[in-house]
């Protein structure tokens, strides 16, 4: 069994033998874990994100919310799902904990995108299924090597036609990069001024960094 020493969940214990999804998404229903713990499962692979920085990842979360998300439900265009939802995908052999997807209605009609409460009792829907139409993740000291690698490699094992990858570690600048799937690998959308194009959603979007009252950095997602 190995242990990951965690600051905010504590010690998480792994055990052996989580070699297949099947494997891991049992031991998920059946252990007793934190919730919203940001674990991830791709081909045999178990890794657990040990900390999340308030002010280069967990502002920005809440700027998505406040206007990616009014635009997708005001909108109508779908759902959107904020962080602590689980994603698995079987063809991918993946589990993880998107900082945020967006699941349009043509994949929720269509099935490519589903949901399921795995084996907890009176649960309605813990996980979802299938393919998102776009994946957001945003990089944290504990996470550069996954979001850019691990992870990239993982969506688009999973047919995720869009990744969106956040930086703003930097206290200089934000990088706001949105790929676009190609058949073999993900390919960057040109950004012009700051702002990048999503072609799932027909929009082009840029994250500013101010400072608010209190000094402390505040995150705006713009939408035009």
């Amino acid at each position: 069994m190995s242990t990951v020493l965690s600051q905010e969940y504590g010690k998480i214990h792994i055990p052996e033998g989580l070699t297949t999804l099947a494997a891991f998404l049992d031991w998920l229903d059946t252990t007793d874990l934190p919730e919203k713990l940001p674990i991830r499962f791709h081909k045999g692979e178990v890794r657990v994100d040990l900390m999340e920085e308030m002010f280069s990842h967990n502002r920005i979360k809440s700027a998505l919310g406040i206007a990616l998300g009014a635009l997708i439900e005001n909108g109508d265009l779908g759902m959107y799902v904020p962080d602590g939802m689980l994603l698995t995908n079987e063809e991918a052999e993946l589990a993880t904990v998107p900082d945020a997807m967006f699941l349009s209605n043509a994949s929720l009609k269509s099935g490519r995108v589903r949901f399921s409460a795995g084996k907890k009792r009176e649960a309605v829907a813990t996980r979802v299924v299938g393919t998102p139409d776009i994946a957001v993740e945003i990089v944290s000291p504990s996470s550069e090597d996954v979001d850019s690698e691990w992870l990239m490699a993982a969506y688009h094992n999973a047919g995720v036609p869009e990744y969106w990858v956040i930086d703003a570690r930097d206290k200089t600048e934000v990088v706001f990069d949105i790929y676009k799937r190609k058949p073999k690998e993900y390919a960057a959308a040109p950004r012009r001024g700051g702002w990048v194009k999503s072609a799932v959603l027909d929009r082009s979007f840029r994250l500013v960094r101010t400072a608010g009252t209190s000094g402390t950095a505040r995150f705006t997602l713009e939408v035009r």
